[in-house]
């Protein structure tokens, strides 16, 4: 949209030196095998015609904010996943639309002619489908899976298509045979438990098209991080603390714009040769202030033996308190 000239052409954004990595790919860039999450050197070796735009973080605050007003003219029950994307209940709806399929057509020409972008929809009875189809039509698709096609749809459905199914968990189940829905509905309840786990009963149930999770309009965060990736790994004590110090700053900026607190203060190092290790300290009050931040990031690289080179270091902060949680009162005592 903000620059036509790229249009058509193999287009991402990120870094194109040696530690960067894609963020988002065009559907150009797709042709040729290049993906979100992939190490920018193995996308130039796909596609070594590759453009490389940087990130605008402004921009795409703006768009989502713009999306997100667009999405409460419909309906007050929205459950934001990221920037661009978000669950909807338009099960009752502002505008009384009677069908969920109109309903997103037009949420689609309203974005179209505020944000001059496309977008795509996907149309289903819960969450698990409706993600599903969201991805079916792309870009600028719409696709709905009512409940009498959804047992023939999911049995079709590749395995790696299922949203939750990782690509690590895609390649176990595909080592014991699970290749598609049909193959996954087979198994019970208690063989899915007892090679996945937990997860076990999730993938019992979407198999069979069931998936209860209700819309969450206001999900409380987590965690909040920030880290970074170097371009020559780091060997030097002095550095390492610099650069920590430098995660810090990023990270106490985020927590206040973002008004979060916790109380768990997590450290990530990976280093030269790709092992990563986590270093995490919990207090009993929330971290309040940069000062006490930055000292307990310095105390936890302490804790972390630096014998190799470091290419990334980062921090996050998580274990907010409940608001129902019990406060201890402070006394004085004479």
């Amino acid at each position: 949209r903000d620059f036509p000239h790229l249009r058509g052409k193999p287009v991402v954004v990120g870094s194109p030196n040696a530690r960067g990595v894609i963020s988002a790919a065009s559907y150009e860039a797709r042709v040729f095998g290049v993906r979100s999450a992939m190490p920018s050197k193995m996308a130039l070796a796909k596609c070594p015609q590759l453009i490389f735009m940087p990130h605008r973080f402004s921009a795409y605050q703006e768009v989502s904010m713009q999306i997100h007003q667009i999405f409460e003219q419909y309906t007050d029950l929205i459950e934001p996943l990221s920037l661009d994307e978000a669950y909807l209940d338009v099960s009752e709806n502002k505008l009384q639309f009677p069908s969920a399929t109109l309903l997103a057509k037009d949420i689609k020409r309203l974005i179209l002619q505020t944000t001059h972008l496309t977008a795509s929809a996907g149309v289903s009875y819960n969450k698990f489908l409706a993600k599903t189809a969201s991805d079916w039509n792309k870009p600028n698709g719409i696709y709905t899976i009512t409940p009498d096609m959804a047992l023939d749809f999911i049995a079709q459905l590749p395995i790696e298509k299922f949203y939750g199914v990782g690509q690590k968990t895609a390649l176990r189940m595909k080592h014991h045979g699970i290749h598609t829905g049909a193959d996954l509905r087979k198994l019970e309840l208690y063989q899915l438990i007892k090679l996945f786990g937990k997860s076990g009963s999730y993938f019992f149930d979407i198999a069979r098209g069931i998936d209860n999770r209700q819309v969450q309009p206001h999900r409380d965060r987590k965690s909040l991080g920030a880290e970074n990736t170097f371009e020559a790994d780091l060997r030097e004590h002095h550095l390492i603390e610099a650069e920590l110090n430098a995660v810090v700053e990023t990270l106490w900026r985020r927590l206040d714009q973002s008004n979060y607190r916790g109380r768990t203060l997590t450290l990530k190092v990976k280093f030269a040769d790709f092992e990563q290790i986590t270093r995490s300290y919990t207090q009993i009050e929330t971290i309040n202030d940069i000062a006490e931040l930055r000292q307990s990031a310095a105390d936890l690289l302490t804790s972390v033996e630096l014998t190799k080179g470091v290419r990334l270091i980062g921090l996050s902060v998580s274990n907010a308190p409940s608001s129902l949680e019990a406060v201890q009162l402070r006394f004085k005592f004479w």
